[in-house]
């Protein structure tokens, strides 16, 4: 059939079925934001509280532009209701599902983004869509996804400032992200790690190569560089800071930090990317925001059509399905009134342990913590944290839990041999510790962060027991260390009946 055979809609009739189709969809986008109000509360919180995320909060209005900008195109196609879409809002659903049942935020609130793409998919047709498609792929950029990167990002922030300080003949070592120097002891803390820079500087590149190429090499080539280069800039002003100290003093070091730190300092990075990329490119500045043509053959190739509200109830149910299914698996947490620690045979309890405290941070958890002594003096702190079922910010495994308190003076330099079972790690802060952890899921034992994250999601999706427990054992290498640990773990017996006593499994 030729396009001129086609009929078209008149002016009146395409304003009318834009306007029920556009309140279809508000409606839709409130109900399941109200259905995952959780979800979209904490990803503001974020927004508004956290510095690594606060572009967010322009990301939201920089949609609704790259939206208003392109109304007068979209206006021309016609808004038509589609099953297709319907899957990715499954495949949201299932993302949310997961996360909710692992404990990872991340996933539950792309999830939720997830599916408000695919509601305006669903509700406004292949051609809308094909219009519409950078405005609904940059709202991914609304998950505050990146703190994941913080632990690389600290490793090779600090092998920069190594590669640095070696070309200026400053003598340093090395250990995990500590830096000593003549000057004194660095430490690439996790706000060093330039984290928040290179996240808000992919969103920012994200939308420039968009508006300014073209050609999709271009735009990989500009993305590269926005990752390269705020990852070397950052190692340069941490290497900066060492510098600094390494000739003029800690305190210089510390003002010269507060001077080049901030967003003073990104926006010289933009400043530097915007420079080196300007000339190359070839988007004209008057070019449509998207090629109308290619929007219009999309909306002819529309073969599945849905009436408005058979779309929008399926839309709506298969956002409903996801936290339907949670709550049938998971049921009723059990609780566990007999946690209590077990005591070896040959130790004992003292309350006057020496030195720098340590706590392991396990948010949302409650249990017992003692101090140990043995007649060969050596000394090992224990904790029992128990949840009776994890959820959002009560986990084993995660950021900011396990033996290393974020807000705390230790800070985790090696993993060492683990006993079966188990973890084992070394930390430097004020002196050196190790650490042995065991994992308990529902009477699983086992060291893996990863296997905890699997064994979580199994029995949050299939039900099964809901408890968790971390059980930590650690020493001061100046009290026994690893030896004593091993001491006291010996004494204890084969860990799963030991911690099944603690728990009060019977």
């Amino acid at each position: 059939m030729s396009e001129a055979a086609l009929p078209a809609a008149s002016p009146r009739v395409a304003l009318e079925g834009w306007r029920a189709h556009l309140a279809a969809l508000g409606a839709l986008a409130l109900a399941i934001l109200a259905i995952f109000h959780r979800d979209a509360a904490a990803m503001a919180s974020i927004w508004w509280n956290s510095s690594t995320y606060e572009h967010c909060l322009v990301i939201v209005p920089i949609i609704a532009w790259l939206v208003w900008q392109r109304a007068p195109l979209l206006a021309s196609i016609e808004p038509k209701s589609w099953p297709l879409p319907l899957l990715w809002i499954a495949l949201g659903g299932l993302g949310w599902l997961v996360g909710e049942a692992a404990g990872v935020s991340l996933a539950r609130q792309l999830g939720l983004v997830m599916m408000l793409q695919g509601a305006v998919a669903a509700l406004l047709g292949r051609g809308v869509t094909a219009g519409l498609i950078f405005p609904l792929f940059y709202a991914l950029f609304l998950v505050p996804a990146g703190d994941g990167l913080i632990p690389p990002l600290q490793t090779i922030t600090a092998k920069l400032c190594m590669i640095f300080l070696a070309i200026v003949h400053v003598p340093a070592t090395i250990d995990g992200v500590f830096i000593a120097t003549p000057a004194g002891l660095f430490k690439v803390a996790e706000a060093c790690s330039g984290a928040k820079f290179l996240v808000a500087m992919i969103a920012l590149g994200a939308l420039v190569a968009n508006l300014g190429f073209r050609s999709w090499w271009r735009r990989a080539a500009f993305m590269v560089v926005c990752v390269a280069v705020p990852v070397l800039a950052n190692g340069l002003r941490a290497f900066g800071t060492i510098w600094v100290a390494q000739y003029r003093g800690a305190q210089s070091a510390e003002g010269f930090d507060h001077v080049v730190y901030g967003w003073v300092f990104f926006g010289v990075v933009i400043a530097l990317v915007l420079a080196m990329s300007w000339k190359f490119f070839d988007r004209p500045a008057d070019a449509p925001p998207f090629d109308l043509a290619r929007a219009t053959d999309e909306a002819a190739k529309q073969r599945a059509s849905w009436s408005l509200p058979v779309a929008a109830v399926a839309a709506l149910a298969l956002s409903l399905a996801a936290p339907a299914w949670e709550i049938v698996a998971t049921g009723s947490a059990a609780t566990s009134p007999d946690i209590a620690l077990a005591t070896p045979g040959g130790w004992t309890e003292v309350s006057d342990p020496k030195g720098t405290p340590w706590r392991p941070r396990f948010d949302g958890a409650h249990g017992p913590a003692a101090h140990y002594r043995n007649a060969q003096g050596q000394e090992v702190d224990v904790v029992l944290a128990y949840f009776d079922q994890q959820g959002d910010g009560r986990s084993l495994v995660g950021f900011g839990h396990g033996a290393v308190d974020p807000d705390g003076p230790w800070a985790w330099t090696a993993d060492l041999p683990a006993p079966a079972d188990g973890r084992a790690e070394r930390l430097v802060g004020p002196g050196e510790r190790i650490v042995v952890s065991f994992y308990d899921v529902g009477g699983m034992i086992t060291g893996s962060p990863a296997r905890v994250k699997i064994e979580t999601l199994k029995r949050r999706l299939l039900g099964g027991p809901q408890y968790a427990a971390a059980y930590l054992v650690s020493a001061d290498e100046t009290k026994g260390g690893r030896a004593a640990i091993d001491h006291f773990l010996g004494g204890l017996g084969p860990i799963k009946p030991a911690l099944d006593h603690m728990v009060g499994v019977r």
